[in-house]
């Protein structure tokens, strides 16, 4: 998955309406924000084979800390963890705890048998990543969904607040859908670094719009 995840950080917004946005989105993509360092330190390895999917070149054959279901629940629960112990708001705890295990089960559905249940065990996956209208459609329906939610429970502020959410918006769904025809990475070094400068700019972006929008209600 790859807006899916991002769906999922707007969509928890309707479930933890005073956690800001850029923390949902942080547990949603935990897992990928956590393995280009592991690549990084030679923890995890991928290769780049064209043709692996019809949507994406990387064989995923090692990267069971970051993503095997087991792991996930780990970092799940620490997140959450360090979350509610500065916080002290439950719903916000749980929502992240969700939101950073979903990963595991967006990543089911779109790979190829590659997602291991815990370190060692045998991989599953469906395989939606074959076909790149399916993939295209599955996403940007829940990106779309994961927006509407979004939007539902805040109101812009000001420009940036409005005009910054909705490039935004566009943003990510242009570089989606370019992804699987703009061909493969060039190296694993470029790989782990563009998705670092991904993730930092893209936090960054959630974060700024976040901060010029207002819940539309104010939780109790």
């Amino acid at each position: 998955m790859f807006i899916g995840h991002f769906a999922v950080g707007l969509a928890s917004k309707r479930l933890a309406p005073r956690t800001p946005l850029v923390l949902l989105l942080l547990a949603a993509a935990l897992a990928d924000v956590l393995w280009p360092l592991f690549l990084s330190l030679g923890w995890e390895h991928v290769r780049i084979v064209p043709g692996t999917t019809r949507f994406s070149s990387l064989d995923l054959y090692d990267f069971t800390l970051s993503h095997s279901l087991l792991t996930l629940m780990v970092w799940a629960t620490l997140f959450a963890g360090i979350y509610w112990s500065v916080t002290r708001y439950l719903a916000g705890a749980a929502t992240a705890w969700l939101a950073v295990t979903s990963h595991w089960v967006l990543d089911w559905i779109a790979h190829e048998p590659d997602m291991p249940i815990y370190p060692g065990s045998p991989n599953y996956g469906l395989g939606l990543w074959n076909s790149i209208a399916g993939t295209l459609i599955v996403e940007v329906a829940m990106f779309a969904g994961g927006v509407w939610l979004y939007q539902r429970m805040t109101r812009a502020r000001d420009t940036i607040g409005s005009y910054g959410f909705a490039v935004y918006v566009l943003v990510l769904l242009a570089v989606f859908v370019a992804d699987p025809f703009s061909g493969p990475p060039t190296s694993v070094q470029a790989l782990i670094w563009f998705t670092i400068v991904f993730e930092c700019v893209f936090l960054t972006w959630t974060w700024w719009f976040d901060r010029h929008r207002d819940l539309r209600v104010e939780p109790a």
